[in-house]
C-alpha cells in the first residue's frame, strides 16, 4: 500500500538535516583522568600516612574546647538548672535551641546519602562519606540537650518504654516524648548507614595493612569482607533498603522536632506551616555545614580531583533553593498573621522583628534569606573561600531562627504582667560552645582512622568502569 507524502513531509528531512543538537558535555566526577588506583592510594593514604601536624594542633584545640561542655553540665548537675537562664516565662532556653539546630545540621547527610541515591544522583559519591558522619555526630552533640533540660538526668531513662517499680510509663501523647522514638530512630539508622558504606573500604584498608594492630583492627570492622560476588549482591540490597528506610526520616524526624512547638497553644507557634518550614531549614543548615568542613578538607588533604567545583556547584544550588524556601516561610508566617486577624498572631510578629528580639531577627534574615542569594551568580560559586565564608553564615542564621522561634514566643505571652526577657549564662555558653570541640573531637578521629570516602562507590562514576564507554576513555 503505497502512502502519499505531503509537502511538510517532504520538507522535513531538509529542515532537521539544517539542526544539531546541542552536546551535552558531563562534567567529570574525578578530574584529570584519574585511575582506580590513584583513588585508593589518595583514599587510602589519608588514614596509612603519618598524622599530620596540624591534625594533633586542631585535635588538642577540640579536646580543650569539648572540655567546656563536660565542665558545664557537671555543675549543671550537681547545682540545677538553675544555673542556665531559663526563667518565667522564658522556660525553654539555650537548651532547645542548641538541640533543634544540631538535629538540623544532620539531615543533610541522610540527605545525601539516601535521596539521592533513591534518585541516581552519582556526584553524591565524593561527599556522602564525611555527610553520614556529620549527621552522626550532630545527633550525639543534640542528645545532649533535651536529656540534661530534664533536670534530673538520673530520671532520663523514665523516657523509654521499659518497666518500672513505680508502674510510671511515657506519656505518648507529649511531642516530647515523640522525639526520643524519632532521634534514637535516626540514629540508629544513619550509624547503621555509614557503617554499612565504609565496610568495603574498610576491608581495603584491612588488606593493605602492614602492622599487626591495623590488621586486626580494620579486620574485626570489616566482618569478614572478601569481595565475593554474594558479598556485593546482600551490600547493595541491604544499603538500597537502608536508604528507602531512611528517606521518610529525612521529613519525619524535624516534622516531630516541629510539633514539640505546633502543638502548644501559643502565638507564633500554633501554625502548620512548621513541619515544611522546620524541614526546608534542616536541610538548608546541612547543606550549610557539609560546605563548611568539606572545603578545608579539600584543600589540607588535595582532593580537588574527587571533591569537584561540579560538586560545590550542586551543593551551592541546593542551599540556594532550601534558602528560598526558608525565606518564603518568614513572609507566609507574616502573611498568616495579617490574613487571620489574630490580634495575638498579629503581635507576636510584629514583635519578633521590632521587639526586644529584634537584632536576632535581623542576623536571621541576613544570614538565611539574604546570602545564600548570591549563590546565583556562577563566580561566586567558582569563588572557594567565598562559599565557605557564606556556608558559615548560614549556620549562624540558622541558629539565630531557632533562637528567634524559642524565645521570641515565650518571652512575650498572652499576658503582659507575665513577660520577660531572656539572656543566656556563662554555663549556657560554654555548655554550647563546648558541643563544637566535642563535634570536632570526633570529625577528626573519623578523618584519621576511618576512609573519608567511599572508594568503591568514586570508581564506580568513573569513565573506566563503564564497560560500554568511549574510546577516549
Amino acid at each position: 500500500m503505497s502512502t502519499v507524502k505531503t509537502a511538510s513531509d517532504q520538507a522535513d528531512p531538509a529542515i532537521l538535516g539544517k539542526i544539531k543538537p546541542a552536546p551535552w558535555i558531563d562534567k567529570p566526577l574525578v578530574e584529570n583522568k584519574r585511575n582506580f588506583h590513584w583513588v585508593t592510594e589518595k583514599i587510602c593514604g589519608i588514614v596509612e600516612r603519618k598524622t599530620p601536624v596540624w591534625w594533633w594542633w586542631c585535635f588538642i584545640l577540640a579536646l580543650c574546647i569539648a572540655s567546656f561542655t563536660g565542665m558545664g553540665l557537671v555543675y549543671l548537675v550537681s547545682t540545677g538548672v538553675g544555673v542556665w537562664g531559663n526563667n518565667n516565662p522564658v522556660n525553654w532556653g539555650w537548651a532547645i535551641v542548641n538541640f533543634v539546630f544540631w538535629i538540623g545540621i544532620g539531615h543533610a547527610g541522610t540527605l545525601i546519602s539516601a535521596v539521592l541515591c533513591l534518585l541516581k544522583q552519582k556526584w553524591r559519591t565524593s561527599i556522602n562519606r564525611a555527610s553520614e558522619a556529620m549527621t552522626v555526630f550532630a545527633v550525639l552533640c543534640a542528645g545532649i540537650f533535651p536529656l540534661f533540660h530534664v533536670g534530673r538526668v538520673w530520671f532520663a531513662w523514665w523516657l523509654f518504654p521499659l518497666p518500672n517499680s513505680n508502674a510510671i510509663w511515657p506519656q505518648f501523647r507529649s511531642p516530647l516524648e515523640w522525639d526520643v522514638f524519632a532521634v534514637s530512630t535516626y540514629a540508629t539508622v544513619s550509624i547503621l548507614f555509614w557503617y554499612m558504606g565504609m565496610i568495603p573500604d574498610l576491608a581495603v584498608i584491612r588488606d593493605r595493612a602492614k602492622e599487626t594492630w591495623r590488621k586486626y583492627f580494620y579486620g574485626v570492622l570489616s566482618m569478614g569482607w572478601r569481595n565475593a560476588n554474594n558479598h556485593w549482591r546482600n551490600f547493595e540490597m541491604a544499603y538500597l533498603l537502608l536508604a528507602g528506610l531512611s528517606t521518610p526520616l529525612v521529613l519525619s524526624v524535624h516534622t516531630i522536632v516541629s510539633f514539640d512547638f505546633a502543638v502548644a497553644n501559643l502565638p507564633g507557634w500554633h501554625t502548620t506551616i512548621f513541619p515544611p518550614y522546620f524541614v526546608a531549614g534542616a536541610i538548608f543548615s546541612g547543606f550549610g555545614m557539609v560546605l563548611t568542613l568539606l572545603l578545608p578538607l579539600r584543600s589540607l588533604f588535595g582532593l580537588h580531583d574527587l571533591i569537584t567545583q561540579g560538586h560545590i556547584d550542586n551543593i551551592c544550588k541546593i542551599t540556594l533553593a532550601t534558602g528560598t524556601m526558608v525565606g518564603y516561610a518568614y513572609s507566609m508566617e507574616f502573611f498568616i498573621a495579617w490574613y487571620g486577624a489574630n490580634s495575638y498572631e498579629s503581635f507576636a510578629f510584629i514583635n519578633r522583628a521590632f521587639g526586644n528580639y529584634w537584632w536576632a531577627y535581623w542576623i536571621m534574615v541576613s544570614c538565611n534569606v539574604i546570602s545564600p542569594q548570591l549563590f546565583w551568580f556562577k563566580k561566586i560559586r567558582d569563588n572557594t573561600p567565598l562559599v565557605w565564608i557564606i556556608s558559615i553564615f548560614v549556620n549562624i542564621g540558622m541558629w539565630f531562627e531557632r533562637f528567634v522561634i524559642a524565645n521570641t514566643t515565650l518571652s512575650r505571652d498572652f499576658l503582659p504582667s507575665s513577660w520577660g526577657y531572656y539572656s543566656p549564662t556563662v554555663v549556657d555558653i560554654f555548655t554550647f560552645a563546648g558541643t563544637f570541640g566535642f563535634f570536632s573531637v570526633l570529625f577528626l578521629l573519623f578523618i584519621r582512622f576511618l576512609p573519608l570516602m567511599p572508594m568503591a562507590e568514586v570508581k564506580m562514576v568513573m569513565p573506566q568502569a563503564d564497560p560500554h564507554g568511549s574510546k577516549n576513555h
